[in-house]
């Protein structure tokens, strides 16, 4: 039994090591305020526009887009796009105009203008605040942008231009997280 007590007390006191060490300031340097320029940050994903790579880009060029940076868009990307577009036989005015307004792949908040004209395709097309409301359905627009009418009538393929899943059931809260609770089934 005393050997179980200084084993439990050893085990204690290491325990107890770590957690004063984990205290530690290490959130920027010298215990100044401000950003860690030091600090090295690794980027994970892009999904400013997820219509980017979910659907304009091959699987295989995810991990490319995803470690590129903003400023590459249009040299590594435009192309690509566009023939994916062309291959549904939609004109080349549909392609160039996503490409025009989803590259360079980020979102632009115009924060002059009303959060209520947030258009998450383009501030440029909604010619307002930019980013993404709650409620936005990203997939049917971005789906109707590409196969509807919205851009051209030339080709458009109905039958895609919609995910054809219902929208949103319950409803937002009014403060953070904003998110709606979960399904549980």
């Amino acid at each position: 039994m005393k050997q179980y007590n200084l084993i439990r007390s050893a085990l204690a006191l290491v325990a107890l090591t770590f957690a004063v060490a984990g205290c530690g300031d290490d959130d920027d340097n010298g215990g100044s305020t401000g950003i860690n320029k030091s600090r090295e940050y690794v980027q994970i994903e892009r999904l400013g526009n997820p219509l980017v790579s979910e659907v304009f880009l091959a699987k295989r060029n995810h991990g490319a887009h995803n470690a590129s940076v903003p400023a590459q868009d249009v040299m590594l990307y435009k192309a690509e796009m566009e023939a994916f577009v062309a291959q549904f036989g939609r004109p080349s005015v549909v392609g160039t105009t996503l490409t025009s307004v989803l590259l360079p792949d980020m979102l632009i908040v115009d924060s002059s203008k009303s959060s209520a004209s947030a258009g998450w395709l383009s501030w440029a097309l909604a010619n307002g605040y930019g980013g993404r409301k709650l409620t936005d359905d990203v997939v049917d627009a971005g789906l109707a942008a590409i196969f509807g009418t919205l851009l051209s009538a030339e080709g458009a393929i109905p039958s895609l231009a919609s995910d054809n899943v219902a929208n949103n059931d319950k409803s937002f809260p009014n403060s953070f997280p904003y998110l709606a609770t979960p399904h549980t089934n």
